[in-house]
């Protein structure tokens, strides 16, 4: 039955995605507004969706940070709304063309942008990403799949039925935008074989999702791993600014991935900056994990093994590592990091160039905060994900993430001797 209903959505899938792939953009955005407006106008039942999801949730024991991706309010369900505008006002990469190269023979060699086709989207407790990665897969020219968690399945259906009255509306097949019924382990594993109709496979959530995906996927996969992003605070640091960006970074939303889980320090500012640091962060209730270095500047700190650090907290917690030089800096985040994104404050433009330049992250940052890894704040307005695979996508994912390139040759009659 599972292999069956995982054929027919994506089948079905694959022919909307054909009926989307060259619509203009005049038509797309008219039909992103209807989206907008269509989830605003269903907003009362989809937050009494919500609620039922929420306390299902809690039954449940989700966590703190589970529970805070999956609760909606009327701010967020105008921020759904709002970043569907924000892709309305985006160029549409689709269609886009440039010149690559005039052969000897006279031959013209162009790119041009295209959809990818079918895009499989696996996330857990986010409803949001049901209007965000609908919207941006279909401005982009593609069909999505929406296989979402069994904590949010309620509200994402919710969401979607708004985004279907959208595509009805405007005369498009409801299958451009599918919610996969049911969380079934099983049918999720049967979509991941439909490699003859789906093109892409994205799974967005905790590290065991997108471990099984990767695992099990017959299909290409741009993993978005978990996050663990530090704060290096450089010798040459402004400590009111490394401050700002620490507690912006930690304190501001901890069940995001682009949340801090990480501050190291140079050893010669750190008696400067850590008692601040202590002391701002327990007037937030962060609990702390450090090394010996550090742990004297903390009341009550959890002195952990150097193999310790890496975790992804989700919560008011942080690690702290007090470093020697900026070579043990890099060599810590390097060993502990997620390849989601770095920081670090300085007001020494050398050190900076070297950490932009050196380390390995999707995203690395300079006298900001970790909380701007974002694709609606890096301005491709709504974003997929954030990928931390080095494939032909690397950060956040926006509009031409979506869409790939093909050849285009434009002769005179040549013909190959």
């Amino acid at each position: 039955m599972s292999t069956q209903l995982a054929e027919q959505i994506s089948k079905r899938a694959a022919v909307a995605a054909r009926a989307v792939a060259n619509l203009s953009e005049a038509k797309k955005n008219q039909v992103l507004q209807r989206m907008a407006d269509a989830i605003r106008a269903a907003k009362s039942n989809i937050l009494a969706v919500n609620e039922k999801d929420m306390v299902a949730g809690k039954d449940k024991g989700l966590s703190d940070a589970m529970l805070d991706r999956l609760q909606l309010d009327d701010e967020r369900i105008e921020g759904m709304a709002t970043a569907i505008e924000e892709i309305i006002e985006l160029a549409d990469p689709v269609g886009e063309r440039h010149h690559f190269e005039t052969r000897p023979n006279g031959i013209q060699v162009d790119k041009m942008r295209i959809p990818l086709g079918v895009i499989c989207m696996i996330y857990e407790a986010r409803p949001n990403v049901t209007a965000d990665a609908g919207a941006l897969c279909f401005k982009s020219g593609n069909a999505v799949i929406l296989r979402c968690g069994r904590e949010a399945i309620e509200t994402s259906k919710a969401i979607a039925e708004a985004l279907h009255q959208a595509l009805r509306e405007s005369e498009l097949p409801e299958d451009v935008i599918t919610v996969v019924p049911s969380p079934d382990r099983e049918l999720m594993n049967e979509l991941l074989k439909q490699d003859k109709y789906i093109d892409l496979v994205i799974p967005r959530g905790g590290e065991g999702l997108i471990h099984f995906v990767s695992d099990n996927s017959k299909i290409p996969v741009i993993q978005h791993y978990k996050g663990v992003c530090h704060l290096y605070v450089d010798k040459d640091a402004n400590v009111d600014t490394a401050l700002n960006i620490l507690l912006n970074g930690k304190t501001q939303r901890t069940g995001v991935c682009n949340a801090l889980e990480g501050l190291v320090v140079h050893q010669e500012i750190a008696s400067k900056f850590l008692p601040a640091a202590a002391k701002a962060l327990a007037e937030k209730n962060v609990i702390i994990h450090s090394d010996a270095a550090s742990a004297s500047y903390f009341e009550n700190a959890d002195v952990i093994a150097d193999d310790a650090f890496g975790e992804e907290y989700l919560a008011l917690e942080i690690a702290v590592k007090t470093v020697g030089d900026f070579d043990q800096a890099l060599d810590h985040i390097h060993n502990f990091g997620s390849g989601h994104t770095e920081v670090i404050v300085t007001e020494n433009k050398q050190a900076a160039d070297r950490f932009i330049r050196e380390v390995d992250s999707a995203v690395t940052m300079a006298n900001a905060s970790s909380r701007f890894s974002d694709g609606g704040q890096l301005g491709l307005g709504a974003e997929i994900g954030i990928s931390t695979s080095k494939l032909h996508a690397y950060g956040p994912m926006g509009l031409q993430a979506l869409t790939t390139e093909k050849f285009v040759v434009t002769g005179t009659g040549q013909i190959r001797e």
